[in-house]
Protein backbone atom coordinates (compact mmCIF):
# COMPACT_ATOMS: atom_id res chain seq x y z
CA UNK A 1 0.00 0.00 0.00
CA UNK A 2 0.89 3.28 -1.09
CA UNK A 3 1.44 5.99 2.09
CA UNK A 4 0.87 9.76 1.32
CA UNK A 5 4.72 10.36 2.41
CA UNK A 6 3.62 11.56 5.71
CA UNK A 7 5.38 8.74 7.46
CA UNK A 8 8.54 9.47 5.96
CA UNK A 9 8.44 13.38 6.95
CA UNK A 10 7.54 12.48 10.36
CA UNK A 11 10.72 10.07 10.66
CA UNK A 12 13.01 13.04 9.12
CA UNK A 13 11.94 15.44 11.87
CA UNK A 14 12.56 12.92 14.39
CA UNK A 15 15.80 12.20 13.25
CA UNK A 16 16.85 15.60 13.24
CA UNK A 17 15.55 16.79 16.26
CA UNK A 18 17.82 13.53 18.06
CA UNK A 19 20.43 15.02 15.89
CA UNK A 20 20.34 18.61 17.54
CA UNK A 21 19.68 16.99 21.20
CA UNK A 22 22.92 14.74 20.87
CA UNK A 23 25.38 17.48 19.67
CA UNK A 24 27.34 18.97 22.07
CA UNK A 25 26.62 23.50 22.67
CA UNK A 26 30.32 24.55 21.73
CA UNK A 27 31.58 27.45 22.97
CA UNK A 28 34.67 29.73 23.41
CA UNK A 29 36.19 31.62 26.24
CA UNK A 30 36.97 34.88 25.38
CA UNK A 31 39.84 37.08 27.42
CA UNK A 32 42.10 40.41 26.57
CA UNK A 33 44.97 39.73 24.70
CA UNK A 34 46.41 42.82 26.34
CA UNK A 35 47.41 43.13 29.66
CA UNK A 36 44.83 44.52 32.13
CA UNK A 37 46.37 47.37 34.03
CA UNK A 38 45.22 47.44 37.50
CA UNK A 39 45.56 51.25 39.69
CA UNK A 40 46.65 50.31 43.72
CA UNK A 41 43.95 50.91 45.89
CA UNK A 42 40.77 51.04 43.48
CA UNK A 43 38.54 48.50 41.24
CA UNK A 44 39.19 46.78 38.23
CA UNK A 45 37.41 44.53 36.36
CA UNK A 46 39.09 40.61 34.69
CA UNK A 47 37.15 40.66 31.04
CA UNK A 48 35.95 37.13 30.69
CA UNK A 49 33.16 36.45 28.03
CA UNK A 50 31.55 33.44 26.46
CA UNK A 51 31.47 33.30 22.50
CA UNK A 52 28.76 32.75 21.28
CA UNK A 53 27.06 34.69 23.89
CA UNK A 54 25.10 32.12 25.58
CA UNK A 55 24.10 32.81 29.13
CA UNK A 56 26.54 30.68 31.76
CA UNK A 57 23.65 31.18 34.31
CA UNK A 58 24.02 27.38 34.74
CA UNK A 59 27.62 26.84 34.28
CA UNK A 60 30.56 26.38 36.28
CA UNK A 61 32.88 29.58 36.35
CA UNK A 62 35.91 29.05 38.13
CA UNK A 63 39.17 32.11 38.39
CA UNK A 64 41.90 30.82 39.50
CA UNK A 65 45.83 32.11 39.67
CA UNK A 66 48.48 30.76 37.47
CA UNK A 67 52.21 29.74 38.77
CA UNK A 68 50.43 30.13 42.76
CA UNK A 69 50.65 27.40 45.87
CA UNK A 70 47.02 28.56 46.21
CA UNK A 71 45.15 28.84 43.40
CA UNK A 72 41.40 29.88 43.45
CA UNK A 73 40.24 33.08 43.12
CA UNK A 74 36.35 32.82 42.61
CA UNK A 75 33.96 29.94 41.85
CA UNK A 76 30.59 29.87 41.44
CA UNK A 77 28.85 26.76 41.04
CA UNK A 78 24.72 25.77 40.47
CA UNK A 79 24.08 29.58 40.57
CA UNK A 80 26.11 30.11 44.19
CA UNK A 81 29.51 31.65 44.55
CA UNK A 82 31.51 28.99 46.38
CA UNK A 83 34.40 30.39 48.24
CA UNK A 84 35.43 28.35 51.32
CA UNK A 85 38.85 27.22 49.53
CA UNK A 86 39.61 30.61 48.33
CA UNK A 87 42.78 32.68 48.54
CA UNK A 88 42.49 34.64 52.32
CA UNK A 89 43.85 37.68 50.53
CA UNK A 90 40.84 37.67 47.62
CA UNK A 91 38.45 37.20 50.69
CA UNK A 92 35.59 39.66 50.71
CA UNK A 93 37.20 41.66 47.19
CA UNK A 94 35.58 39.65 44.79
CA UNK A 95 32.43 39.57 42.20
CA UNK A 96 30.82 38.28 39.53
CA UNK A 97 27.79 40.31 37.54
CA UNK A 98 24.92 38.56 37.77
CA UNK A 99 22.81 40.17 35.17
CA UNK A 100 25.34 39.66 32.84
CA UNK A 101 26.00 35.83 33.01
CA UNK A 102 22.88 35.32 31.56
CA UNK A 103 24.54 37.17 28.42
CA UNK A 104 27.66 35.19 28.55
CA UNK A 105 29.71 37.60 30.84
CA UNK A 106 31.68 36.04 33.13
CA UNK A 107 33.92 39.11 34.13
CA UNK A 108 35.28 39.47 37.63
CA UNK A 109 35.26 42.66 39.78
CA UNK A 110 38.44 42.83 42.08
CA UNK A 111 37.49 45.57 44.42
CA UNK A 112 41.00 47.41 46.27
CA UNK A 113 43.55 46.04 44.53
CA UNK A 114 47.07 45.22 45.60
CA UNK A 115 50.34 44.50 44.89
CA UNK A 116 50.10 41.20 45.47
CA UNK A 117 47.35 41.17 42.58
CA UNK A 118 50.17 41.26 40.61
CA UNK A 119 50.49 38.07 37.90
CA UNK A 120 48.33 35.88 35.66
CA UNK A 121 44.82 34.46 36.34
CA UNK A 122 42.65 31.53 34.17
CA UNK A 123 38.97 32.15 33.46
CA UNK A 124 37.66 28.90 33.29
CA UNK A 125 34.11 27.64 31.89
CA UNK A 126 32.53 24.73 31.96
CA UNK A 127 29.18 23.52 30.49
CA UNK A 128 27.53 20.03 31.43
CA UNK A 129 29.00 19.20 27.56
CA UNK A 130 31.42 21.57 27.38
CA UNK A 131 34.16 23.49 28.65
CA UNK A 132 37.39 26.11 27.49
CA UNK A 133 39.61 28.60 29.15
CA UNK A 134 41.13 31.95 28.79
CA UNK A 135 44.35 33.17 30.62
CA UNK A 136 44.78 36.79 31.17
CA UNK A 137 47.89 39.25 33.08
CA UNK A 138 47.39 42.04 35.76
CA UNK A 139 49.80 44.68 35.90
CA UNK A 140 49.55 46.44 39.46
CA UNK A 141 50.42 49.76 38.88
CA UNK A 142 51.09 52.45 41.93
CA UNK A 143 53.46 55.47 41.89
CA UNK A 144 54.93 55.93 45.41
CA UNK A 145 55.82 58.88 47.83
CA UNK A 146 58.49 61.65 47.07
CA UNK A 147 61.76 60.45 48.85
CA UNK A 148 62.62 61.25 52.29
CA UNK A 149 66.44 61.68 53.40
CA UNK A 150 67.01 60.99 56.93
CA UNK A 151 71.03 61.69 58.81
CA UNK A 152 72.36 58.73 60.61
CA UNK A 153 75.07 59.91 61.61
CA UNK A 154 79.01 59.92 61.42
CA UNK A 155 80.00 56.73 59.57
CA UNK A 156 83.70 55.80 58.73
CA UNK A 157 85.16 59.41 58.31
CA UNK A 158 82.08 61.00 56.71
CA UNK A 159 77.97 61.70 57.10
CA UNK A 160 75.49 58.66 57.41
CA UNK A 161 72.17 59.18 54.59
CA UNK A 162 69.05 57.40 54.97
CA UNK A 163 66.55 57.52 50.96
CA UNK A 164 63.16 55.92 51.68
CA UNK A 165 60.00 55.92 49.64
CA UNK A 166 56.90 54.12 49.67
CA UNK A 167 53.82 53.07 48.04
CA UNK A 168 55.38 51.72 44.78
CA UNK A 169 54.85 48.97 42.27
CA UNK A 170 56.73 47.86 40.08
CA UNK A 171 59.52 47.91 42.80
CA UNK A 172 61.55 50.93 41.81
CA UNK A 173 65.36 51.54 41.44
CA UNK A 174 66.74 54.04 43.97
CA UNK A 175 70.30 55.93 43.57
CA UNK A 176 72.45 58.31 45.33
CA UNK A 177 73.85 61.17 43.09
CA UNK A 178 76.29 64.02 43.99
CA UNK A 179 75.88 68.05 42.73
CA UNK A 180 76.86 67.29 39.24
CA UNK A 181 74.46 64.30 39.05
CA UNK A 182 77.44 61.50 39.18
CA UNK A 183 76.36 58.19 40.90
CA UNK A 184 77.46 57.76 44.12
CA UNK A 185 78.36 53.88 45.60
CA UNK A 186 76.17 53.71 48.39
CA UNK A 187 74.49 50.31 50.22
CA UNK A 188 72.17 47.71 49.21
CA UNK A 189 68.54 48.93 48.56
CA UNK A 190 66.57 47.49 51.30
CA UNK A 191 62.85 46.25 50.10
CA UNK A 192 59.87 46.07 52.22
CA UNK A 193 56.32 45.27 51.81
CA UNK A 194 53.46 47.67 53.26
CA UNK A 195 49.71 46.52 54.03
CA UNK A 196 48.89 46.74 50.46
CA UNK A 197 51.98 44.67 49.50
CA UNK A 198 53.63 47.81 47.70
CA UNK A 199 57.52 48.19 47.50
CA UNK A 200 59.03 50.23 50.28
CA UNK A 201 62.45 51.43 49.29
CA UNK A 202 65.51 52.48 51.38
CA UNK A 203 68.65 52.89 50.64
CA UNK A 204 71.90 54.33 52.75
CA UNK A 205 74.87 56.23 51.62
CA UNK A 206 78.60 57.81 53.33
CA UNK A 207 79.12 61.41 52.14
CA UNK A 208 82.17 63.24 52.47
CA UNK A 209 82.87 66.96 52.58
CA UNK A 210 82.36 68.76 49.00
CA UNK A 211 81.93 72.01 46.81
CA UNK A 212 78.73 72.33 47.67
CA UNK A 213 77.64 69.22 50.18
CA UNK A 214 74.17 69.12 48.31
CA UNK A 215 73.81 65.17 47.76
CA UNK A 216 70.45 63.56 46.10
CA UNK A 217 67.91 60.75 46.00
CA UNK A 218 66.29 59.62 42.97
CA UNK A 219 63.42 57.24 42.65
CA UNK A 220 63.07 55.71 39.18
CA UNK A 221 60.24 52.99 37.41
CA UNK A 222 61.20 53.15 34.48
CA UNK A 223 58.56 50.87 32.95
CA UNK A 224 56.04 53.54 34.56
CA UNK A 225 58.30 56.67 33.32
CA UNK A 226 57.81 57.80 36.96
CA UNK A 227 60.62 59.66 38.92
CA UNK A 228 60.48 61.54 42.22
CA UNK A 229 63.98 62.97 44.06
CA UNK A 230 64.91 65.13 47.08
CA UNK A 231 68.13 67.07 47.26
CA UNK A 232 69.59 67.10 50.95
CA UNK A 233 72.17 70.05 52.33
CA UNK A 234 74.78 69.45 54.82
CA UNK A 235 76.31 72.44 56.37
CA UNK A 236 80.12 72.41 56.30
CA UNK A 237 80.75 72.63 59.94
CA UNK A 238 79.07 69.25 60.17
CA UNK A 239 82.51 67.99 58.44
CA UNK A 240 84.67 69.62 60.84
CA UNK A 241 84.61 66.44 63.02
CA UNK A 242 86.49 64.40 61.08
CA UNK A 243 88.91 67.10 60.35
CA UNK A 244 89.91 68.43 63.66
CA UNK A 245 92.56 66.05 65.11
CA UNK A 246 94.35 65.48 62.28
CA UNK A 247 95.29 68.84 62.13
CA UNK A 248 95.81 69.77 65.77
CA UNK A 249 98.34 66.27 66.74
CA UNK A 250 100.25 67.72 63.35
CA UNK A 251 100.69 70.91 64.87
CA UNK A 252 101.93 69.68 68.19
CA UNK A 253 104.34 67.31 66.15
CA UNK A 254 105.76 69.75 64.36
CA UNK A 255 106.66 72.68 66.72
CA UNK A 256 106.71 70.28 69.60
CA UNK A 257 105.90 71.91 73.12
CA UNK A 258 105.35 75.74 72.33
CA UNK A 259 102.67 74.57 70.13
CA UNK A 260 100.79 73.54 73.67
CA UNK A 261 99.62 76.62 74.19
CA UNK A 262 98.30 77.03 70.26
CA UNK A 263 96.59 73.77 71.06
CA UNK A 264 95.40 75.27 73.77
CA UNK A 265 93.71 77.63 71.84
CA UNK A 266 92.47 75.10 68.76
CA UNK A 267 91.02 72.86 71.57
CA UNK A 268 88.63 75.72 73.03
CA UNK A 269 87.83 76.57 69.68
CA UNK A 270 87.23 73.40 68.93
CA UNK A 271 84.90 72.31 72.15
CA UNK A 272 82.82 75.65 70.69
CA UNK A 273 82.42 74.28 67.27
CA UNK A 274 81.83 71.06 68.49
CA UNK A 275 78.54 72.22 70.46
CA UNK A 276 77.57 74.06 67.37
CA UNK A 277 78.25 70.58 65.50
CA UNK A 278 76.23 68.99 68.18
CA UNK A 279 73.10 71.75 67.95
CA UNK A 280 73.22 71.40 64.23
CA UNK A 281 73.14 67.30 64.05
CA UNK A 282 70.14 67.71 66.50
CA UNK A 283 68.97 70.59 64.19
CA UNK A 284 68.97 68.13 61.34
CA UNK A 285 68.07 64.62 62.97
CA UNK A 286 65.08 67.14 64.14
CA UNK A 287 64.09 68.34 60.62
CA UNK A 288 64.28 64.62 59.39
CA UNK A 289 62.50 63.13 62.00
CA UNK A 290 59.40 66.43 61.18
CA UNK A 291 59.34 65.21 57.46
CA UNK A 292 57.30 62.40 58.98
CA UNK A 293 54.47 64.24 60.09
CA UNK A 294 50.78 62.63 60.59
CA UNK A 295 47.79 63.78 61.95
CA UNK A 296 46.63 62.68 64.98
CA UNK A 297 43.61 62.33 67.27
CA UNK A 298 42.29 60.77 70.21
CA UNK A 299 40.25 58.09 70.62
CA UNK A 300 37.58 58.72 73.21
CA UNK A 301 36.73 55.03 73.18
CA UNK A 302 39.92 54.29 74.64
CA UNK A 303 39.77 57.19 77.31
CA UNK A 304 40.15 57.02 80.91
CA UNK A 305 35.90 58.04 82.40
CA UNK A 306 37.98 61.01 84.17
CA UNK A 307 39.75 62.43 80.92
CA UNK A 308 37.57 65.22 78.99
CA UNK A 309 38.33 65.29 75.57
CA UNK A 310 37.52 68.15 73.32
CA UNK A 311 35.41 68.15 70.61
CA UNK A 312 37.91 67.72 67.56
CA UNK A 313 39.76 65.52 69.65
CA UNK A 314 42.82 67.07 69.62
CA UNK A 315 42.94 68.50 73.65
CA UNK A 316 42.65 66.17 76.63
CA UNK A 317 42.67 67.00 80.55
CA UNK A 318 41.43 65.30 83.77
CA UNK A 319 38.33 66.13 85.08
CA UNK A 320 36.95 66.08 88.98
CA UNK A 321 34.08 64.31 87.85
CA UNK A 322 33.85 60.28 86.71
CA UNK A 323 31.67 60.30 83.35
CA UNK A 324 29.08 57.60 82.97
CA UNK A 325 30.72 55.50 79.65
CA UNK A 326 30.84 52.17 78.81
CA UNK A 327 33.36 50.00 80.63
CA UNK A 328 35.00 48.42 77.14
CA UNK A 329 37.84 46.13 76.62
CA UNK A 330 39.27 49.28 74.71
CA UNK A 331 38.91 51.95 77.61
CA UNK A 332 41.96 52.10 80.30
CA UNK A 333 39.73 52.08 83.83
CA UNK A 334 42.58 52.75 86.33
CA UNK A 335 45.46 55.36 84.15
CA UNK A 336 44.66 58.19 83.50
CA UNK A 337 45.06 57.63 79.81
CA UNK A 338 44.07 57.81 76.23
CA UNK A 339 45.19 56.52 72.78
CA UNK A 340 45.23 58.24 69.60
CA UNK A 341 42.85 56.79 66.87
CA UNK A 342 45.53 55.87 64.17
CA UNK A 343 47.55 53.32 64.51
CA UNK A 344 50.82 52.38 62.89
CA UNK A 345 52.22 49.03 61.84
CA UNK A 346 54.75 49.99 59.97
CA UNK A 347 56.72 53.12 58.51
CA UNK A 348 57.69 56.04 60.42
CA UNK A 349 55.60 58.84 62.08
CA UNK A 350 55.91 61.95 64.19
CA UNK A 351 53.67 64.10 65.54
CA UNK A 352 53.69 67.09 68.63
CA UNK A 353 51.75 67.94 71.57
CA UNK A 354 51.85 71.11 73.55
CA UNK A 355 52.73 70.33 77.25
CA UNK A 356 52.71 74.48 78.08
CA UNK A 357 53.47 75.18 81.87
CA UNK A 358 52.00 72.06 82.99
CA UNK A 359 53.41 70.41 85.87
CA UNK A 360 52.85 66.63 84.86
CA UNK A 361 52.35 64.93 81.86
CA UNK A 362 53.20 61.83 79.83
CA UNK A 363 53.75 61.26 76.55
CA UNK A 364 54.63 58.36 74.00
CA UNK A 365 53.39 55.39 72.14
CA UNK A 366 51.85 52.80 73.35
CA UNK A 367 51.35 48.92 71.60
CA UNK A 368 47.83 48.10 71.03
CA UNK A 369 47.67 44.78 73.37
CA UNK A 370 48.79 47.55 76.16
CA UNK A 371 46.66 46.46 79.53
CA UNK A 372 44.28 48.77 80.29
CA UNK A 373 42.98 47.65 83.34
CA UNK A 374 43.91 47.58 86.95
CA UNK A 375 47.33 49.12 87.87
CA UNK A 376 49.69 49.22 84.93
CA UNK A 377 53.81 50.10 85.41
CA UNK A 378 53.20 51.65 81.77
CA UNK A 379 56.98 51.56 80.71
CA UNK A 380 58.66 50.14 77.67
CA UNK A 381 58.65 46.76 79.26
CA UNK A 382 55.07 47.06 79.18
CA UNK A 383 54.82 47.85 75.85
CA UNK A 384 54.82 51.85 76.31
CA UNK A 385 57.36 53.98 75.03
CA UNK A 386 57.03 57.48 76.71
CA UNK A 387 58.74 60.25 78.89
CA UNK A 388 57.13 61.52 81.99
CA UNK A 389 57.58 64.89 83.72
CA UNK A 390 57.13 64.54 87.45
CA UNK A 391 56.61 67.46 90.16
CA UNK A 392 57.25 69.81 87.85
CA UNK A 393 61.02 69.99 87.23
CA UNK A 394 62.03 65.87 87.23
CA UNK A 395 61.77 64.87 83.85
CA UNK A 396 61.91 60.70 83.39
CA UNK A 397 62.24 57.91 80.27
CA UNK A 398 60.17 54.62 81.19
CA UNK A 399 62.59 52.74 80.16
CA UNK A 400 63.58 49.52 82.04
CA UNK A 401 64.72 50.82 84.44
CA UNK A 402 63.72 54.61 84.06
CA UNK A 403 66.01 56.68 83.67
CA UNK A 404 66.49 60.95 84.80
CA UNK A 405 66.91 63.07 81.97
CA UNK A 406 69.17 66.05 83.12
CA UNK A 407 67.48 68.59 81.10
CA UNK A 408 68.70 72.41 80.35
CA UNK A 409 65.52 73.15 78.34
CA UNK A 410 62.30 73.05 79.73
CA UNK A 411 60.01 71.61 76.81
CA UNK A 412 56.58 73.23 75.66
CA UNK A 413 56.30 71.20 73.00
CA UNK A 414 57.21 67.71 72.19
CA UNK A 415 57.79 65.92 69.80
CA UNK A 416 57.27 62.42 69.18
CA UNK A 417 59.12 60.42 66.28
CA UNK A 418 59.03 56.58 65.84
CA UNK A 419 60.53 54.11 63.01
CA UNK A 420 59.08 51.32 63.22
CA UNK A 421 61.65 48.64 61.45
CA UNK A 422 64.57 50.94 63.15
CA UNK A 423 63.00 50.11 66.80
CA UNK A 424 62.91 53.30 67.40
CA UNK A 425 61.18 55.95 69.44
CA UNK A 426 62.53 59.73 69.90
CA UNK A 427 61.47 62.55 71.56
CA UNK A 428 62.29 66.28 70.98
CA UNK A 429 62.28 69.51 72.20
CA UNK A 430 60.30 71.65 69.38
CA UNK A 431 60.97 74.89 70.35
CA UNK A 432 64.96 74.41 70.45
CA UNK A 433 64.89 71.71 67.87
CA UNK A 434 66.85 69.31 69.79
CA UNK A 435 67.02 65.78 70.85
CA UNK A 436 65.43 64.53 74.49
CA UNK A 437 65.85 61.03 74.69
CA UNK A 438 65.88 57.82 72.53
CA UNK A 439 64.44 54.08 73.14
CA UNK A 440 66.51 52.20 70.63
CA UNK A 441 66.78 48.08 69.99
CA UNK A 442 63.11 47.26 70.24
CA UNK A 443 61.10 44.89 67.83
CA UNK A 444 57.88 45.78 67.15
CA UNK A 445 55.15 43.52 66.17
CA UNK A 446 51.74 45.14 66.74
CA UNK A 447 50.30 48.31 65.89
CA UNK A 448 51.82 51.38 67.83
CA UNK A 449 49.45 54.17 69.15
CA UNK A 450 50.55 57.93 70.31
CA UNK A 451 49.38 57.74 73.74
CA UNK A 452 48.34 60.33 76.50
CA UNK A 453 48.50 61.52 80.15
CA UNK A 454 47.31 64.53 81.73
CA UNK A 455 47.69 63.73 84.96
CA UNK A 456 45.66 65.09 87.67
CA UNK A 457 44.55 68.67 87.75
CA UNK A 458 46.08 69.11 90.94
CA UNK A 459 43.50 71.72 92.71
CA UNK A 460 44.01 73.85 89.28
CA UNK A 461 47.79 73.37 89.51
CA UNK A 462 47.97 70.97 86.73
CA UNK A 463 44.75 71.71 84.81
CA UNK A 464 45.75 72.77 81.46
CA UNK A 465 45.10 70.68 78.61
CA UNK A 466 47.34 68.42 76.56
CA UNK A 467 47.09 69.84 73.02
CA UNK A 468 47.89 67.84 69.64
CA UNK A 469 49.60 70.43 67.36
CA UNK A 470 48.91 70.72 63.49
CA UNK A 471 52.52 70.15 62.23
CA UNK A 472 53.18 70.59 58.50
CA UNK A 473 55.58 68.12 56.75
CA UNK A 474 58.69 70.41 56.71
CA UNK A 475 60.32 73.05 58.18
Amino acid sequence: MKGDGSEYLCLILLLLHQTSVSRPEKFKVVGPSDPVDALAGEDVVLPCYLKPSISAEDMHVEWTRLQSAETLVHLYQRRVNKNENQIPSYRGRTALFPEELKKGNASLRLTGVRGSDDGQYKCFIQSDLWYDDASLLVEVIAVGTDPVISMEGYREGGIGLLCESKGWHPEPELIWLDSEGHSLPAGPTETLRDSMALFIVRRSVIVQEGDTNRFTCRVQQQQLNQEKEAEFHIPGEMFYRARFWKVAFAVCFTLGVPALIGLAVLIHRYVKLRRKKDQLFQELEFESAHRYAVDVTLDPDTAHPNLILSEDGKQVRHGDTPQKLPDTPKRFDTALSVLGKEGFSSGRFYYEVQVGEKTEWTVGVAKESINRKGSVALNSEDGCWSIWLWRGTEYWALDGPSVLLPLREKPRTVGVYVDYEGGQVSFYNVEARSHIYSFTGYTFTEKLYPYFCPWYNDNGKNSAPLIISSVSHTV
